[in-house]
C-alpha cells in the first residue's frame, strides 16, 4: 500500500485534534455571549483541556499501547468527532467544559501513536521524512485550526465551529480505518526505561522553563480574539484575518528559530521570553483600530509566539539527549501544564484589570521564564574556562 495515504490521514488527524485543543481560542467571543459568561471563565476551555493532558497524558499512553495502533487511532478520532459535534448543543457552559474532558484525556494517546504509526510506515532511513510530513499537520493545527474557527464561527455561528472539527477528525478517524494497516500494538512508554535523567536537576530546570514559557504565551494568546474585539474595535472578520496572519508569522518563526538553534541553542532560548515580552509590548503600545497597523503586529506576535514551539522543545531535549523520546513526552506534560497556568493566570489578571491584564500576566511568566533558563546556564551550561558550552 501507498505510504503516502494513511500519512495523508495521520497529518489530518493531527490537524483535527489541535482544531479541538485550540479551536476555541478563536470563537471565544461568541462562546461568552452565547452562555453569558466572564471572559475569564471561558479560558478555563483551554486551561481544563491542557491540564488534563499534563496530567494524564503518561498514564494514558501506557495503558492504551497494549491496544491495536489503527484501533486506538480511529477509534480517538471518532471521540474527539463525536464530542466536538455534541458541543455544537451543549446547552450550557458546563456541558461544554465535559465534553472537553474525554478529548483530553486522549490527545496525548493519539498524538503519541500518530507519530509511531507514521515513522512505521516508512523503512528506517525515511524516518525522518515519515515524521516531517506527520508535523505538517500539527502545525496546520495549531497555526490555521484557530483562525478557520474564528472565521466559521463569525460567517456562520459558533456551532459550525464544533461541526467544523467534528468533520474533520470524522474523516481523519474512517480514513485511518481504512487506510493504515492492521498491526501490533505500539510499543511502551519508555518512561521506565529511561527515568533515570529525572535524577538530572538540569533537566528539571528546563522543565520549569517550558512551563513558564508556555504560561508566556498563553496568557495572553488563550485570549487572543477577545482581546483583539475588545481592544481594537475590529469586526469578526477582519480578527479572523489578522489571527491567519498571525499563524502566517508563526510559520516563518518557527523557520528562523529553528536556524538560530542551530547556530547557539543558549542564546537564543535565553532571549526567547525578552523577544515574546516585547511582542506584547508592541501590542501595548500600538495595538489600534487601524487593520493595516495590526496586520504587522500580528504578524510580529505570530512570528515570536509560534517560534516558542521548537525553542522550548530544543530547550527540554537537550538536557536528556540519552533519552530523547521520553524528553519529548516530558515535553508535551510540561507545555500543557504551562498552557493551563498561563490561562487560568491570564484570565484572573483580566477579571481584575482588564483585558489588558492579561499582557501583565505574559510580562510576568516571562520574566520567570528568563530567570529559570539563566539559572540553568548559570548552574550547568558553563564549562571550567567560564565559556558556554553550547
Amino acid at each position: 500500500m501507498n505510504a503516502a495515504r494513511p500519512l495523508f490521514f495521520i497529518a489530518l488527524g493531527l490537524f483535527g485534534l489541535y482544531a479541538v485543543e485550540f479551536g476555541v481560542v478563536g470563537i471565544l467571543p461568541l462562546i461568552v455571549d452565547r452562555f453569558g459568561i466572564t471572559v475569564a471563565r471561558a479560558g478555563w476551555l483551554v486551561a481544563l483541556f491542557a491540564l488534563i493532558v499534563a496530567v494524564c497524558g503518561p498514564f494514558m499512553v501506557l495503558w492504551l499501547s497494549r491496544f491495536d495502533r489503527r484501533r486506538v487511532l480511529a477509534g480517538s478520532l471518532f471521540v474527539f468527532a463525536a464530542c466536538s459535534a455534541l458541543s455544537a448543543w451543549a446547552a450550557d457552559f458546563v456541558t461544554l467544559m465535559l465534553l472537553r474532558i474525554v478529548p483530553a484525556l486522549l490527545h496525548p494517546v493519539f498524538f503519541a501513536q500518530a507519530f509511531a504509526a507514521a515513522v512505521a510506515l516508512y523503512p528506517p532511513s525515511r524516518a525522518t521524512h515519515a515524521t516531517t510530513m506527520a508535523f505538517v499537520g500539527t502545525s496546520m493545527g495549531l497555526v490555521l485550526g484557530v483562525p478557520l474557527a474564528a472565521w466559521i464561527g463569525t460567517r456562520f455561528s459558533w456551532e459550525a465551529s464544533f461541526l467544523f472539527c467534528a468533520l474533520v477528525n470524522g474523516v481523519a478517524g474512517g480514513g485511518l480505518l481504512l487506510m493504515l494497516p492492521a498491526g501490533a500494538p505500539g510499543s511502551r512508554s519508555a518512561a521506565g526505561r529511561s527515568s533515570a535523567v529525572l535524577r538530572k536537576p538540569a533537566l528539571w530546570l528546563n522543565i520549569l522553563s517550558t512551563v513558564l514559557v508556555f504560561a508566556t504565551m498563553f496568557s495572553v494568546y488563550s485570549y487572543a480574539a477577545e482581546y483583539l474585539a475588545r481592544v481594537t474595535g475590529l469586526g469578526g472578520e477582519a480578527i479572523s484575518v489578522l489571527l491567519v496572519v498571525f499563524g502566517v508569522g508563526g510559520v516563518a518563526g518557527n523557520l528562523l528559530a529553528g536556524r538560530l538553534l542551530g547556530r547557539n541553542l543558549v542564546r537564543t532560548a535565553v532571549l526567547y521570553p525578552l523577544a515574546l515580552g516585547g511582542a506584547y509590548l508592541v501590542l501595548f503600545t500600538l495595538g489600534s483600530p487601524s487593520l493595516v497597523a495590526m496586520v504587522v503586529i500580528c504578524l510580529l506576535w505570530g512570528a515570536v509566539h509560534t517560534s516558542g514551539l521548537v525553542v522550548s522543545q530544543v530547550w527540554l531535549t537537550s538536557a536528556a539527549p540519552e533519552a530523547p523520546a521520553f524528553a519529548t513526552s516530558l515535553y508535551i506534560s510540561a507545555a500543557n501544564l504551562g498552557v493551563m497556568l498561563g490561562s487560568a493566570v491570564g484570565g484572573g489578571f483580566i477579571s481584575a484589570n482588564g483585558m489588558q491584564g492579561a499582557l501583565w500576566s505574559g510580562w510576568l511568566f516571562a520574566a520567570l521564564a528568563l530567570l529559570s533558563m539563566l539559572l540553568k546556564v548559570r548552574l550547568f551550561d558553563r564549562r571550567p574556562d567560564g565559556l558556554l558550552r553550547h
